[in-house]
């Protein structure tokens, strides 16, 4: 049985993260049987977002003003910029709450494999942020992979020598770990980083 509607539909729901076909399946599923309560008002929330949300010029944020709302929240610390790699660490960051300062998306990382180099990444933007002279940290905040890590020391190079302080974030054992059931890299990256108590 085909129905091009409802065919096109799902093909465009497999297409998001985390949905394949089946999935896709089921929830046009469940958005035809709930039409008036789900389907509609989802319809709506995805024009209005399409049509009002914008990336910062400053940051890279989505948000529905240009700067965004971290941006523009003149209680964050401006000195300190926390170098992400995508919107989603940026949430995820501001979930936790323990961040007060300002971010820079990248849009990615560094890869030879997927053919992503500096001009592919909003790297550029950084550095004159930084040469504007009003910047004392930089957070380099990418994920413990081999392209993350790239990027990070890609970075570091770029700001060398622009008087100012490059940190990154601390890799070892998280909260709540057990050692038994960490991998070898990350126990080996905590005995690296250990501290005094």
């Amino acid at each position: 049985m085909s129905n091009g509607d409802i065919d096109h539909l799902m093909r465009y729901l497999a297409r998001l993260p985390g949905l394949g076909p089946r999935s896709a399946r089921r929830a046009v599923l469940h958005l035809l049987k709930r039409r008036e309560s789900l389907m509609l008002p989802l319809i709506e929330a995805l024009k209005q977002t399409a049509e009002t949300v914008v990336a910062c010029d400053n940051c890279g944020n989505w948000d529905n003003h240009n700067p965004c709302a971290v941006c523009s929240d003149h209680r964050r610390d401006a000195a300190v910029i926390c170098v992400i790699e995508d919107v989603s660490d940026l949430w995820a960051l501001e979930r936790a709450a323990a961040f007060r300062g300002h971010y820079h998306v990248l849009g990615g990382v560094l890869s030879a494999l997927d053919g992503v180099g500096p001009e592919d990444l909003n790297i550029d933007r950084l550095v004159a942020r930084v040469m504007d002279g009003n910047i004392r940290e930089v957070i380099l905040a990418m994920n413990a992979t081999v392209d993350g890590q790239t990027t990070a020391h890609y970075i570091a190079d770029r700001l060398a020598g622009r008087n100012v302080e490059i940190s990154r974030l601390a890799h070892g054992v998280p909260v709540g770990g057990e050692l038994d059931y960490l991998d070898d890299g990350t126990l080996a990256q905590a005995l690296k980083a250990r501290r005094g108590v």
